[in-house]
């Protein structure tokens, strides 16, 4: 360890330089072993060993690596989502776990939102055509095109983001419908929307349909072939939280080349940066029958400046808070 340091923390990697706001936040006492890998097999066991904490951002985190963490207190993530994180081992290696959810809700709301009024108001679409018009330019109306407050919204998950994206959509007079099994009776009056008691009560009656929920074992594939076939016909679906929940692009393909799908918009995919697929190469391609119908930004909804530094602030003070107290906030406990 480094004279007159007290600490170590490792940082696997992150998206913006060097850990500089993190060494800020933790404070003269700690010195920070800064990975800057995705690779979690390039983590050399003697730097891991010497650990009281690690933060990590896109890196995996396996059994091999967690068990040359013999003095780790504690593992951080950046971000919210834990797919990569080997909760289990992490578990029986006696390291508690913390993902960073207080920071971004603001964005992804934003992105959500954003994505559910382009679509419904059709105006990607409308963008696609137009470019080809020549003649009767303001006779091109797509149709249907309804009223928002003629339109009903199902916002799947209504936690932080869910709660945020709600309350965004009130002004604009949609019908909006909630389904959280895991939000308190009640929660629906508070907050001002209609619970559904059922995923499929919601995904029968919404014209649009935004996903806000982690990928578990109950949520993975929502939106597989079966689902899809659930959604009202003409539906909307926005997805700004895991690619896991809509991972089947065939099924995906099908219900927008059918006309059943309307259109969607993705923040995320179960791969990133997305490999090949017919439905992909459309995309890319710009094909007439899709253009306009589907929208996929790169993983960004989290993000805005503030955001950034935020994140990163926030799991630092969280580690700070760790090596002080020896109690660890937002720590995960959900095995599923």
């Amino acid at each position: 360890m480094t004279a007159g340091k007290k600490y170590v923390v490792g940082i696997t990697d992150h998206m913006i330089g060097s850990p500089d706001l993190e060494a800020e936040v933790l404070g003269d006492d700690v010195e920070i072993d800064f990975f800057a890998s995705t690779d979690e097999a390039s983590f050399a066991p003697d730097r891991l060993a010497r650990l009281d904490a690690l933060m990590v951002w896109g890196a995996r985190l396996g059994p091999k690596i967690i068990s040359h963490m013999t003095r780790c207190r504690g593992v951080v993530r950046y971000g919210v989502g834990y797919e990569k994180i080997d909760l289990t081992a992490l578990d029986s290696a006696g390291i508690p776990f913390a993902n960073n959810p207080d920071y971004g809700t603001e964005e992804v709301a934003d992105h959500a939102l954003a994505m559910i009024l382009s679509l419904h108001r059709r105006l990607w679409k409308h963008d696609a055509r137009a470019r080809g018009y020549t003649s009767g330019w303001q006779v091109h109306s797509l149709k249907p095109l309804p009223r928002s407050n003629k339109a009903t919204v199902g916002v799947v998950g209504v936690g932080r983001i869910g709660t945020a994206v709600v309350n965004r959509l009130k002004p604009f007079g949609f019908h909006i419908l909630g389904y959280d099994p895991g939000q308190p009776p009640g929660h629906e009056k508070a907050i001002g929307y209609e619970r559904a008691d059922r995923l499929v009560e919601l995904l029968g009656r919404s014209d649009i349909v935004t996903l806000h929920c982690p990928a578990d074992a109950e949520t993975r594939g929502i939106l597989d072939a079966g689902g899809l076939a659930r959604l009202k016909p003409g539906a909307i679906v926005v997805n700004t939280a895991r690619g896991e929940l809509i991972e089947d692009l065939d099924a995906l393909e099908v219900a927008l080349r059918s006309g059943h799908l309307s259109a969607a918009a993705i923040d995320t995919l179960v791969r990133e940066p997305p490999g090949d697929h017919s439905l992909l190469t459309a995309w890319r391609n710009r094909e007439d029958w899709l253009a306009g119908r589907l929208v996929i930004t790169p993983h960004n909804a989290f993000y805005s400046d503030h955001a950034a530094i935020e994140m990163r602030r926030n799991a630092a003070k969280t580690v700070r808070i760790l090596l002080d107290e020896g109690k660890l906030r937002n720590r995960v406990t959900d095995r599923s």
